[in-house]
């Protein structure tokens, strides 16, 4: 990853991971052990989630361009659809708290858009790529 995409990811990532801890405390003081293990739960499919979001639109946009915002879009489907079989995995589960997990993630997905957005709107990423010194023509003196 060029050191751009490390830097909005870990500008995006360490936030959530602290709201994540945060959570963690807020949750297990509430709820017990199973809160705070639900708003851990949470914290981790957040940050991977929307990590490997950003690693997969990232590369698409250096190599295919084009379909960027296609590519956005259909990921967007597919972090839907993978949360839901994911909670319809553990919909009866009693290693967390379901209230937990869900106030988490729906808390720690806003910090990341938020966070990545800063990220994005402070970083200096060139949207046109320069011409390099070789790419120019050559002027040879003579005028057409």
């Amino acid at each position: 990853m060029p050191s751009n995409d490390v830097r909005i990811l870990l500008q995006a990532a360490v936030p959530t991971a602290a709201v994540g801890a945060i959570a963690a405390v807020v949750s297990g003081v509430v709820a017990g052990g199973k809160g705070a293990v639900g708003a851990l739960v949470a914290t981790l499919v957040v940050i991977l989630f929307m990590g490997i979001g950003l690693y997969v639109l990232q590369r698409t946009a250096k190599s295919l361009p084009h379909l960027f915002q296609a590519m956005g879009l259909m990921l967007y489907a597919a972090q839907i659809l993978l949360l839901f079989i994911f909670l319809a995995a553990f919909k009866n589960t009693s290693l967390f708290n379901p209230r937990s997990f869900a106030i988490t993630l729906v808390v720690g997905t806003l910090v990341w858009i938020a966070t990545q957005t800063r990220a994005h709107m402070k970083a200096k990423i060139l949207y046109v790529e320069p011409d390099s010194a070789d790419d120019k023509p050559q002027k040879t003196g003579h005028t057409s």
